[in-house]
């Protein structure tokens, strides 16, 4: 398979435990978005609370999103001792979890 070129975005889509206190999710929050100064591949980081009136979230919270220049990077990303660290601490506070990685594709309307 033919190695994507261009954008690629890492999403997660996450459901805290009950019983998480904001304070410890805020702390998560901050954690995950300094891999972006860790990790070179890298290159940028958002994240978010769902705000939906669609009521379609199926029990997520939050979504947090990675951008990378390639799967690759993402390999690189996903081994790096510390995201295997932080990766650790941030999934035992979930209760669900999704990932999804694609390539970005942009359409001209």
């Amino acid at each position: 398979m033919e190695e994507p070129k261009g954008i690629v975005k890492h999403i997660l889509l996450a459901k805290f435990k009950d019983g998480i206190p904001e304070e410890q999710i805020d702390q998560l929050i901050k954690g995950y978005a300094n891999l972006v100064n860790l990790i070179e591949p890298m290159k940028a980081f958002q994240c978010g609370k769902d705000v939906s009136i669609e009521n379609l979230h199926q029990g997520f919270t939050h979504v947090f999103e990675s951008t990378f220049e390639s799967t690759e990077g993402i390999a690189e990303y996903v081994s790096h001792p510390a995201h295997v660290e932080f990766a650790n601490l941030f999934l035992a506070s979930l209760d669900k979890v999704v990932v999804i990685d694609y390539k970005a594709t942009i359409i001209h309307s």
